[in-house]
């Protein structure tokens, strides 16, 4: 593919429950396009049925990438998406069919498409030592620390989000500059344009009943069994990345015998919901997209002419 003759690349998304997979899955059928994961807990093996995850007989009929790609007790950056992403595209490319980025992971996607900062390498003794402090404190202490150094960056993370905490923490400790700062100096590595269909439901109250029930399905599934098998590996902890994906630490905490069941579950619906709400808000931030209604009977048809460009002849 000349590099003038390149489509735009399709890119799927929305907040969680609103059928992304079921989409993309209606489009494979009609075009030679192979989808590329935009989600965070599906690069983890061992996350499958809380992760939403295809399964083997889907992926035998659709091609399906960035899937399986670490062990579960890996830490996976945005960075390494970008990285990983660009050369799944390419690979795709390079055999003449065509990607379809799916997904929700907001923060993948910013990534791949606005660019990434230069962050400094991680330092595992820097965020060891942040955990132990965020376990005797607690994460919403650890954002009062972050807004006293990087007042930005601590704006727009929830002072539950662990993860990001922390590493925002870790990067002003191992070079004394705001992550904030670093990141407004960020320049695409991919240099392509990009078609972006977000499914948006415009009945929030039928979102919530889909989660819900999303959640219950997982649980009919097997989602217990999933969680307390990586339980039982000894190697992983509430800290750990992928313990932290919505369902999955709700769960671990019941195993933990820190609540019940039903209370884990209960927590883990609402926050899926909030999750759902983040999606959403930062959608409504990115310029450029066509917000489709999944739960109108038109909205496949809205999402298929939204991409449909980017699937073209070469």
């Amino acid at each position: 593919m000349a590099a003038d003759r390149k489509p735009p690349i399709a890119v799927l998304t929305g907040p969680t429950g609103t059928g992304k997979s079921d989409f993309a899955l209606r489009l494979a059928r009609e075009f030679p396009v192979e989808i590329v994961s935009v989600d965070s807990a599906q690069v983890y093996r061992g996350l499958d049925i809380g992760s939403a995850k295809p399964d083997a007989a889907t992926r035998a009929v659709v091609r399906h990438h960035l899937l399986d790609l670490v062990d579960a007790n890996a830490v996976y950056s945005a960075g390494q998406f970008v990285r990983d992403a660009m050369d799944a595209i390419a690979d795709i490319e390079a055999r003449g069919r065509f990607p379809l980025l799916v997904g929700g992971t907001m923060l993948y996607l910013r990534a791949l498409i606005g660019g990434i900062a230069s962050l400094p390498r991680a330092s595992e003794q820097i965020r060891a030592d942040i955990d132990v402090e965020a376990r005797r404190l607690g994460w919403p202490a650890m954002h009062t620390r972050l807004a006293a150094v990087d007042a930005a960056a601590a704006a727009r993370i929830h002072p539950n989000d662990a993860q990001r905490i922390q590493r925002a923490l870790e990067v002003h400790a191992i070079g004394g500059r705001p992550i904030s700062e670093l990141q407004r100096a960020t320049a695409p590595m991919l240099a392509r344009n990009f078609l972006v269909a977000a499914l948006v439901p415009a009945d929030r109250a039928a979102l919530h009943a889909r989660v819900a029930q999303r959640f219950e399905d997982m649980m009919a599934a097997g989602l217990l069994e999933e969680v307390r098998t990586l339980y039982a590996r000894g190697d992983l902890t509430p800290d750990t990345p992928a313990i932290r994906a919505v369902g999955y630490r709700q769960l671990w905490s019941h195993l933990a015998g820190e609540c019940s069941l039903d209370a884990a579950v209960e927590r883990a619906v609402a926050a899926t919901r909030q999750l759902a709400k983040r999606q959403m808000t930062w959608l409504r931030s990115m310029p450029n997209i066509h917000v489709v209604d999944p739960y109108d009977v038109q909205g496949f048809v809205g999402a298929r002419e939204s991409l449909i460009a980017a699937f073209c002849l070469l």
